[in-house]
């Protein structure tokens, strides 16, 4: 008895040497993966597969479980980035064969909760790529465990068609998302996460697929997340497969597919250099001639995105869980090109991102957003129309979003205006751009790529502990106050009635109404926004 219980001790004693190796490994069944052990107590695995290469006859294809690799995984370094729209050269930090999680984790996590980030870039790039997850993890007293990752975009994600539908699969990049959140269920409590307690958040088009997973299937909770958090959740048009077919037939044609007795296999036989080199926006029909912002994106397909978001929220096919959902105060002006001079112009902007918009909605837009501040190397209508394109896709859609959680009972819900000022910025009507609380959320020394305001090093740097407190006490226990930053305003829920959100300004964050005229501006845009394909 006593030479057992001197085994097992020494096999515990091992086990406690292995957890706290500088090299940790995680066996996921399919591979196993040596991760890294930072000085500051962090462990991280980086370029982890979590579905098998989406090549040749996988493109346009859900993604599949990944292969098996016998072969001890040295994850020390990020995978590849998935590929953009108009970029049009193949770079070797970006790759068709893109599909890869991260996970960073306190060495001695333990069933801990869990942050599942996804990027930004409108469906179209990724714009969150390679960020650091120390600064949240610090900010939570290592508390919680990070996943990031990436996922298809821009055809590669977005391609619809009746030859897809035929023989491959819709919105791939979101069900690339899913596969991440399935494979965390599976997997995250090797890393010392908990999959019962998972928060999804994201920023522009990740604030939209956090939208998207709380309404995907009709609202349906298959149990893979159970807290969300969407920054800028963004609101853009939403085609059907019959509207998107002119994507398909554009890019077969570009691609030299048009003659083939099947255009589908002659795409995924196109070598990638040559369809990147043909990736590019094209007009969307019933516009007004330019090309919208962003032109790949979630389609209406029945199944995983049965309607328009406005009605998912509406109908109150959307999962009841906490949520906080925000935006900036400024959100439209990184987006309107800035010589537009005119009425007309600024109506053509809109109607190229919105083709569904009548004239009497123009008129009634053109009355809600008239002529705005001036601005240097600007046109006179260039903030009027980033005024209400912001509002129509961004802000507005929060307010919607809150206001249906609270019609459907769900007291766990709160929503933000993030209005911390950058004098550079605000002088050059930029002002307070979309998603630029990202860089207090994150850190502004853990965002790779991304150059933060001057600012944020200086006056405005307190910001940064303010948000991360509250996002990651939500990410903790599912509300912000829980272990918010001491000496911070508590945040309040929000309410029909109330319209009350919080306030993030330098120094002086606290609560406010929503003001009047954002509310009739919103009841408005909010009223059309199904019908302009929302």
């Amino acid at each position: 008895m006593i030479t057992l219980s001197i085994l097992f001790l020494a096999l515990g004693l091992l086990s406690n040497f292995v957890k706290a190796d500088s090299n940790p490994i995680v066996d996921l069944n399919y591979t196993r993966y040596r991760g890294t052990s930072l000085p500051n107590g962090i462990n991280q695995w980086l370029g982890m597969r979590y579905a098998a290469p989406p090549l040749g006859n996988l493109r346009f294809r859900k993604p599949q479980d990944p292969l098996i690799n016998d072969t001890l995984q040295i994850a020390d370094q990020f995978g590849p980035q998935c590929l953009s729209t108009t970029v049009l050269t193949l770079v070797n930090t970006t790759s068709e064969d893109c599909l890869f999680v991260d996970v960073m984790a306190p060495a001695s996590a333990e069933l801990l909760p869990v942050y599942v980030f996804f990027q930004g870039g409108g469906f179209n790039k990724l714009g969150n790529a390679q960020w650091n997850a120390t600064g949240l993890i610090e900010a939570s007293d290592m508390n919680i465990v990070v996943v990031t990752f990436s996922y298809r975009v821009g055809p590669y994600g977005f391609l619809t068609s009746k030859e897809i539908v035929a023989d491959g699969d819709l919105n791939v990049g979101l069900l690339d998302q899913r596969k991440v959140l399935e494979w965390v269920q599976s997997h995250i409590s090797k890393f010392g996460g908990n999959p019962n307690h998972v928060t999804i958040g994201g920023d522009s088009a990740g604030g939209a697929s956090v939208d998207l997973h709380l309404t995907a299937y009709g609202g349906r909770d298959d149990g893979l997340f159970h807290a969300a958090v969407a920054e800028a959740q963004s609101f853009g048009a939403q085609l059907t497969v019959a509207e998107s077919q002119y994507q398909y037939d554009s890019l077969v044609e570009r691609v030299g597919c048009s003659n083939a007795t099947n255009t589908l296999k002659c795409l995924r036989s196109v070598d990638v250099a040559l369809l990147q080199s043909k990736n590019i926006y094209v007009p969307t029909p019933g516009g007004a001639g330019g090309n919208p912002v962003f032109m790949y994106s979630n389609v209406i397909d029945g199944n995983f995105t049965p309607d328009y978001t406005y009605n998912m929220f509406a109908t109150g096919q959307f999962l009841r869980v906490p949520v906080i959902f925000g935006d900036t105060t400024n959100e439209g002006t990184i987006f309107a090109p800035k010589n537009i001079s005119s009425v007309s112009e600024m109506n053509d902007f809109l109607r190229n991102n919105f083709v569904r918009l009548t004239d009497s909605q123009l008129a009634k837009i053109n009355q809600f957003y008239p002529k705005a501040e001036q601005f240097p190397d600007s046109g006179p209508y260039w903030r009027a129309a980033a005024n209400a394109y912001g509002e129509m896709r961004y802000n507005c859609p929060g307010i919607a979003i809150s206001t249906a959680y609270d019609d459907a009972g769900v007291e766990e819900s709160w929503l933000y205006h993030y209005n911390v000022i950058d004098p550079a910025d605000n002088a050059s009507g930029d002002g307070v751009s979309h998603t630029i609380e990202v860089v207090a959320v994150w850190g502004t020394e853990y965002i790779a790529k991304s150059t933060p305001p001057a600012s944020y090093y200086t006056t405005n740097k307190f910001i940064t502990p303010v948000l991360q407190g509250y996002w990651t006490s939500f990410i903790r226990s599912k509300n912000p106050n829980t272990y918010r930053l001491n000496g911070t305003a508590e945040w309040k829920r929000f309410s029909r009635e109330e319209k009350a959100r919080i306030l993030f300004q330098t120094n002086a964050t606290r609560m406010e109404v929503v003001p009047d005229d954002q509310k009739a501006r919103c009841q408005y845009v909010s009223g059309i926004g199904a019908s302009i394909a929302q």
